[in-house]
């Protein structure tokens, strides 16, 4: 990796404030990041606001939409499924219920109530992908529990139908197939997320708390 800039910015995402105050402790306690050859110093944090999520309906992928898990012994998990297909959109949306249900947040009757939701990629642009002979669908591997396993991932812009609150959640906490793990990281589309940051609040007391530990 090349790198242009003295500053990089590393992305977190997650709906549960206590957990990004536990990372940011942890990180704010190494004097320095080691990946690779990159040497990181931790300096500031940003929080990115949450814009109104029913005006919006257009989305980029920032990192790749997996849809369908590995199994051990089975290589359906690289199995290319085009987006224009119903079978594509109707695994997010299972899997986004399913997930959201995991945080038990939501009551079945809301869970019911969020049946309206499809994907929809934008053709042109795949279309200009598959003229340019560019991919936007490759093979990535992922670890389980030590596991080495290849899944497909997905990278395009799309258009998302859902209910404001499931877009919330998608935009949090990711859409697909282990987004836990980075999958599936979403933003919307022609919009510049440096424009939406405010100071992270708290950051400062929480630095001086770890320097008092210290």
């Amino acid at each position: 990796m090349h790198f242009f800039s003295n500053r990089v910015t590393l992305v977190f995402s997650s709906s549960n404030r206590e957990f990004l105050d536990y990372v940011l402790r942890q990180l704010f306690k190494l004097q320095s990041i080691d990946i690779g050859n990159l040497v990181l110093i931790p300096e500031t944090v940003e929080v990115e606001q949450t814009p109104e999520l029913e005006k919006v309906d257009k989305f980029i992928c920032i990192s790749p939409i997996v849809i369908i898990p590995p199994k051990f012994n089975s290589s359906d998990s690289k199995r290319f499924v085009s987006p224009e297909l119903d079978e594509f959109s109707d695994r997010l949306y299972e899997s986004t219920m399913l997930r959201m249900q995991s945080f038990m947040s939501y009551t079945p009757e809301q869970l019911a109530a969020y049946n309206k939701f499809q994907v929809v990629p934008d053709i042109n642009y795949l279309r200009k992908i598959k003229e340019s002979q560019k991919k936007f669908a490759r093979i990535y591997p992922m670890y389980d529990q030590d596991v080495k396993y290849e899944i497909r991932g997905y990278t395009f812009p799309f258009t998302l139908y859902a209910a404001a609150e499931v877009k919330e959640f998608i935009f949090h906490c990711g859409i697909g197939e282990y987004a836990h793990k980075g999958f599936g990281m979403i933003d919307i589309a022609n919009s510049d997320p440096s424009q939406r940051t405010i100071a992270y609040e708290g950051v400062e007391q929480l630095k001086s708390s770890i320097s008092e530990e210290s």
